[in-house]
Formats: C-alpha cells, sequence, structure tokens
C-alpha cells in the first residue's frame, strides 16, 4: 500500500470540537448502557454512572489529545500500520488508566478481581476502538467516492460549452472579420481564454479572485457584442481581489446563468449586479439579474452548475460554504458564502 497524505487519512482530526463532541456523546450512551445492564430502572445506581463516566471521559479525551498529535505521523504511514500503532496507544492509554483506578480504589491486596476488571476494561476498549476505526475508515471511503463522483461530475460540466454561446461567438468573429479585424481578434483571444479555463484541472487550488473575474469579464465582452446595448453590468467588488481566493470557474457560470435566463429573453435588456464583499470573516458573492417574464423566458435548466458549484465549495471550504437563491419579486438572486481561509 502507498502512504497518505494528512489531508487522505481516514482517522479524522481529533483536535475538532465536533469530533471531540461525537466521542464524548457515543462514549456517555456507552457508559450509561453498561450501568443501566448492570442495575434496573428502579435501583439506578447514579454514583456507579458518575464514576465509569470519569474514567471513560478521561480516557477518550486523552486518546483524542495523543491521536490528534499523533495523526501527522500516523498519516505518514500505510493504513495498516497506522491503524496498528493507534490501536496500540489506545489500548496502553486504557492499561494505564485502569491499573491506576484500581490502585486508586484498592481496599485490599492487589488480587485476581482487580487484575480482571483490567483485563475486562481492555476488552471493552479493543471491541469499540475496533468498531470506532471500522466507522472512520467506512465513512473514509464513503466521503472518496463522494468526492470522486463530484470531480467526474464537475469535469463533465466544465468540459460542457453551451452550444448558443459558441454558436453566436463564432457569428461574432464571421461578422467582424470583415469590418473589424482587430475586434475578432480580441473576441477569438476572450473565447480562447474561456475554452482554457472551462479545461482546467478541477483539483486545481483556488485562484485569485481577480484571476476570476477577469475571465467573466471577457465572457462580457463577447456577449455584450451581441446583446449591445441590452446587457449592462454593475460590479460592487469590496474586497482586495488579489488576495481573496475562489475556485476556478465559480462566478462565471452563475454571470452567464444570468445573462442567459435574466437579461437574453427581456427585449429591453438590463442589468447584473455582482457584488462581492467580506463580513465576520466570510466572503460573500451575490449576483443579481431581472426576471424575465414567463412568455419570454427560457426553460428552467436542471441547476447542474449551481449543485456543482455548491459541492465544490463544500469540499474546500467545508459545512461554512453556502449557495442559497432567492426571488424577490422581479430580481433573482444567486448568494455565495464562504469563509475568506479554507478550513
Amino acid at each position: 500500500m502507498v502512504e497518505e497524505s494528512e489531508e487522505d487519512f481516514f482517522l479524522p482530526d481529533l483536535c475538532d470540537a465536533q469530533n471531540i463532541l461525537f466521542l464524548v456523546l457515543v462514549a456517555e450512551l456507552l457508559v450509561f448502557v453498561v450501568i443501566l445492564a448492570n442495575s434496573s430502572v428502579v435501583n439506578f445506581s447514579w454514583s456507579d454512572l458518575g464514576l465509569v463516566s470519569l474514567f471513560v471521559q478521561w480516557l477518550v479525551l486523552l486518546s483524542a489529545a495523543v491521536l490528534c498529535n499523533l495523526r501527522p505521523y500516523l498519516a505518514g504511514l500505510v493504513t495498516g500500520m497506522a491503524t496498528f500503532i493507534g490501536y496500540g496507544v489506545i489500548l496502553l492509554l486504557t492499561f494505564i488508566f485502569s491499573v491506576l483506578a484500581e490502585w486508586f480504589l484498592l481496599n485490599e491486596s492487589w488480587s485476581v478481581i482487580q487484575s480482571g476488571n483490567v483485563a475486562r476494561n481492555l476488552i471493552i476498549a479493543a471491541v469499540m476502538t475496533g468498531i470506532a476505526f471500522r466507522y472512520f475508515f467506512l465513512q473514509h471511503k464513503l466521503r472518496q467516492q463522494q468526492q470522486a463522483e463530484l470531480k467526474s461530475r464537475i469535469q463533465a460540466l466544465q468540459s460542457r460549452i453551451r452550444p448558443h454561446f459558441l454558436f453566436n461567438s463564432m457569428n461574432i468573429i464571421a461578422s467582424l472579420i470583415s469590418i473589424d479585424p482587430e475586434l475578432a481578434e480580441e473576441v477569438v483571444e476572450d473565447l480562447s481564454l474561456l475554452f482554457r479555463a472551462s479545461l482546467s484541472d478541477v483539483n486545481a487550488l483556488p485562484v485569485p479572485l481577480e484571476e476570476e473575474l477577469d475571465l467573466c469579464r471577457k465572457y462580457i465582452h463577447i456577449e455584450s457584442l451581441r446583446l449591445d446595448e441590452r446587457l449592462k453590468v454593475d460590479w460592487r467588488i469590496k474586497v482586495d481581489a488579489s488576495s481573496v481566493r475562489i475556485p476556478m470557474l465559480t462566478l462565471q457560470p452563475m454571470v452567464e446563468n444570468a445573462i442567459y435566463h435574466g437579461i437574453q429573453p427581456l427585449p429591453k435588456g438590463g442589468t447584473v449586479t455582482v457584488d462581492i464583499y467580506s463580513d465576520m470573516g466570510m466572503l460573500y458573492l451575490t449576483i443579481s439579474n431581472p426576471v424575465a417574464p414567463e412568455k419570454f423566458a427560457h426553460e428552467s435548466g436542471n441547476k447542474m452548475s449551481l449543485d456543482n458549484t455548491r459541492r465544490r465549495l463544500e469540499v474546500v471550504y467545508g459545512r461554512d460554504a453556502s449557495v442559497t437563491t432567492h426571488q424577490d419579486g422581479e430580481t433573482f438572486t444567486i448568494e455565495v458564502r464562504y469563509p475568506l481561509e479554507p478550513g
């Protein structure tokens, strides 16, 4: 087996508050079931629950802290060796804590009873650790499968150039060759950059926002030659576009949808508003466009672009990223939100 990177390691980040909360809750449920099985509802021993909970929670938290610090090292090992070491660490901590607890509660000399209690704790820890590791491994494989499917969908989306846009661009170039060759050359260059971006590596790191804005402006430049005065764009950029980063082809497809579904069907055209600002460590991208009356509107799309944008942001930025839409009267708005720095 090949070595894994820390991002591809099956063991989750046990320094994360949500993962620690999950472990604490599962451990406490296990303690409650064990105490309840050894007593009854009427004679339930709250003192035993408190003592066992104290023992188990200290063991769980200490194990999580040790594995958290060992995770960068374990991620560099093959999966089998990393599992063996992690398993051994938890059993060693269980043995140490069990011996200390038995010595603390010891009234007489050490006997077979204390040894049996230590052995019992080791067996329980071995079984529960095995279940937990298996759960983490399956979750990791499921997450890998979902990301692989997402990447395939994004690649399909990126390689799909809308036929209407391609044909319109070719017609624009053909009509400009004889009357304005320089402008025709500009359109060819803009179109080539859009093609290059659409075929770019889906796994590439986020690019500076100014690159995505430049891509949007090149697309708008081509469309403005066709729509002329019908297309207006109101740019409201309130962040440093050179330092803020964004996954490539996040903003451009939404601008394209705003023009295709909002501006193009309207006989008088309209204005696409792109508002980008930051607040409380989050970046907000809002794209608004007028809504075409039903008799002029295109058929609604399959929302594949919007869904892929949402999933791409979740992969890069986690649960803090979101893509929402709403319609207020005659204005349709898409709002994208994600942390300024990836989690």
